[in-house]
């Protein structure tokens, strides 16, 4: 039997491990894209203030970049660690984005940073603009190879089961690489880690005007981070309704579960602003809704009708009643090769077969699940819908008021009024945490959301998991958050420290050079 504890600490650690190094992934892509504006900046106007701003911003990415690469690299050894049998079924597949990532992307990034910090006094200006750019570029590129993989967790495209084997297989790199869902979840990634970026510039940018320090510094730093951010900001509104779309073509459940929407309603549906969510009788108590907007938003039609949390329970009954079918076909397949009515009987039901591995949570033998099991399993196949509820609503909240902050800190850009407007400035100071939250929410809505699959459609987490003890699993846990708190502790007490002091941290390595 599945030892449902050590299904739930796995999971624990991951999220516990995935949750602190996304604190540092989104402001890394932020700023490596701010430090190329500056530069090029200092390189067209030949204003030394633009390359102390290129330095000073610089020296905080590579803080961020430092304890980014710590976190995020036990994070992949847990895939053989506590994710066995997930790496054995899929690795294939889900292995090859990462290691092109591992060998191309982290190493054109880690080297381009290393000439970025060393390279000031022995590179050209072009030539440094040149290892700048590239940085940013191995930056945004790791991030699409990573979320390739990911994506592929959430739409497993370009790929098929082999009976034989009983492994996933690549079918179609193009189709892996190209996916919908993995190219929506990329841009929209990486719009929220230029968001995060600039709201850290504009911050700190508008804490020294507010104590009046290193002013003509903070205001070439405001105006940019205003015009980055309000692009960035918009950027990651559009993109992700353009990544809700994609959720509402391929993960109906979250969708579902997002919207609170237990009962399938007439296109186009509306949307649930805010409810009251009764899980136990599968009901929102009352809600606020707007008429025909979720509707409009996900489907982009009028007609076209999007299912209720109900009615995906009662069709994914039948899929699980098919998919056992598959599973005890392919059981026999297994002990007789040359049966060709299990044959027969797999491949007409195989793109239920992971449904059908649902039921293995609450039996070993498939053949024995009770009605009660198979009822039980169908309502696992849509996920909790409370935290995906407020968790997108915080995300998109979050991110109009960032969007709104940018839009009114670069319209004071244009009219020179901003360091008169304090009530900006201190909204500026005070949102600095924003866009982590947002990011936070988004993992939440994108990976809880995915439940109760590893792979979507395909692989259940409750079969995903390691054959490990329930007590080594709170020790690695222990460790890994005692861990990543002091790694967190030291990357706020050093991003704190060099903030106060401003650019003139720069003084010395000028008097050097």
């Amino acid at each position: 039997m599945i030892d449902h504890e050590v299904v739930d600490l796995s999971r624990l650690q991951f999220a516990a491990t995935a949750l602190y190094h996304f604190i540092f992934v989104p402001l890394t892509l932020g700023l490596s894209w701010l430090l190329v504006v500056m530069e090029a900046a200092y390189v067209m106007s030949g204003k030394e203030i633009y390359r102390d701003m290129t330095r000073f911003w610089g020296k905080l990415y590579g803080i961020n970049f430092a304890l980014g690469v710590t976190t995020g690299l036990t994070m992949e050894f847990q895939f053989g660690t506590n994710w066995a049998y997930y790496s054995h079924y899929v690795g294939d597949i889900f292995g090859a984005p990462l290691a092109i990532e591992g060998l191309m992307a982290f190493f054109l990034e880690s080297t381009m940073v290393g000439l970025f910090f060393f390279g000031w006094q022995r590179l050209s200006k072009v030539q440094h603009l040149t290892v700048t750019t590239l940085m940013a570029l191995g930056t945004n590129l790791s991030a699409v190879l990573i979320l390739i993989a990911n994506g592929w967790m959430q739409d497993p495209v370009g790929a098929q089961f082999n009976p034989v084997t009983m492994r996933m297989e690549l079918t179609d790199f193009y189709a892996l690489v190209f996916n919908p869902v993995a190219q929506a979840k990329f841009v929209h990634t990486v719009s929220a880690g230029y968001t995060t970026g600039a709201i850290f510039v504009l911050g700190i940018s508008s804490w020294y005007l507010l104590r009046r320090q290193h002013v003509e510094f903070a205001r070439r730093s405001f105006r940019i981070a205003a015009a980055f951010g309000l692009a960035g900001a918009l950027s990651a509104i559009v993109l992700g309704d353009e990544s809700g779309y994609s959720v509402s073509e391929s993960q109906k459940s979250k969708l579902a579960a997002i919207e609170a929407m237990w009962e399938t309603e007439p296109a186009p549906a509306s949307f649930n602003l805010i409810a009251s969510i009764n899980e136990e009788a599968q009901k929102n108590d009352w809600a606020i809704q707007i008429p025909y907007a979720l509707g409009l938003i996900a489907t982009r039609s009028t007609t076209e009708q999007l299912p209720g949390i109900r009615d995906i329970r009662k069709k994914n009954r039948d899929r699980i009643t098919n998919g056992i079918i598959a599973v005890q076909a392919l059981e026999q397949m297994r002990k007789n090769p040359a049966d060709d009515k299990a044959r027969a009987l797999f491949e007409y039901h195989q793109g239920d077969m992971g449904y059908g591995l649902l039921v293995k949570r609450y039996t070993t033998d498939v053949s024995k699940a009770t009605p009660e099991m198979i009822d039980k399993a169908a309502h696992d196949s849509v996920p909790k819908v409370a935290p995906l509820f407020w968790s997108f609503r915080i995300m998109v909240v979050l991110g109009f008021g960032m969007a709104l902050l940018f839009g009114l800190s670069l319209w004071a850009s244009i009219r020179n009024s901003f360091e008169q407007k304090r009530w900006l400035l201190h909204w500026a100071v005070w949102f600095i945490p924003a866009p982590w939250i947002a990011a936070q929410a988004g993992w939440i809505v994108a990976e809880v959301g995915r439940q109760p699959w590893t792979v979507f459609g395909m692989l259940p987490t409750h079969l995903s998991a390691s054959s490990v003890s329930a007590a080594s699993l709170w020790g690695s846990i222990a460790g890994f958050i005692g861990f990543y708190t002091l790694l967190l502790i030291a990357e706020m007490y050093l991003m704190f420290k060099y903030a106060r002091t401003g650019p003139t941290i720069l003084e010395p390595l000028q008097q050097g050079a």
